[in-house]
C-alpha cells in the first residue's frame, strides 16, 4: 500500500515570499490605470502568518483564518487633515494561502491573485461584487 501523499508532495515545493511578491505585483501591473494610478504609496508585505496582535484584534483564533489583510484607510475616508498617519498595507499571510490551495485545489497563482484584489478593494471601499469585476479585469 502506497503512503499518502502530503500536500507539499502533490502540489509540488511550496512557493517562497518572493514567488508569492512576484504573482500579487504581476496582478497590480495589470489593474486598469485608474486604479493602478492609486496604489504606488500602499506597501505590499508578505508574511508568514498574521501576528497574535491581528487575530485578536479581528476575533479569530488561527493563523491560517487569515489570508490578507487591508490595513489603512480607505481612498474615500482619507482627508487632508489626516497627517503622520502609517502607510497603507496590504498584508499576504502565506500559510494561510499555502492551506487554502491544498485545501481547495484552486492553483495557486489565481489563489494570491484573487486575495490580493480583495484586499486592493478594501482600499478603494469596493463591494465584492466590485472587487469580482475587477478580479475578472486582471484574469482576461
Amino acid at each position: 500500500m502506497a503512503a499518502a501523499m502530503s500536500g507539499q508532495d502533490a502540489y509540488g515545493p511550496a512557493p517562497d515570499a518572493d514567488a508569492f511578491e512576484g504573482i500579487a505585483r504581476d496582478t497590480i501591473a495589470r489593474l486598469p490605470p485608474a486604479f493602478a494610478a492609486h496604489l504606488s504609496d500602499v506597501l505590499l508585505l508578505v508574511e508568514e502568518e498574521a501576528d497574535a496582535g491581528t487575530l485578536a484584534a479581528l476575533g479569530l483564533d488561527h493563523p491560517l483564518d487569515l489570508t490578507g489583510l487591508y490595513h489603512g484607510r480607505p481612498i474615500g475616508e482619507k482627508s487632508s487633515m489626516d497627517s503622520a498617519t502609517m502607510p497603507d498595507r496590504i498584508h499576504l499571510y502565506r500559510q494561510a494561502i499555502l492551506a487554502e490551495w491544498i485545501e481547495t485545489g484552486v492553483r495557486l497563482d489565481d489563489l494570491i491573485r484573487h486575495v490580493t484584489i480583495h484586499e486592493i478593494g478594501h482600499h478603494f471601499g469596493l463591494s465584492d461584487d466590485d472587487m469580482h469585476a475587477l478580479e475578472d479585469a486582471v484574469t482576461d
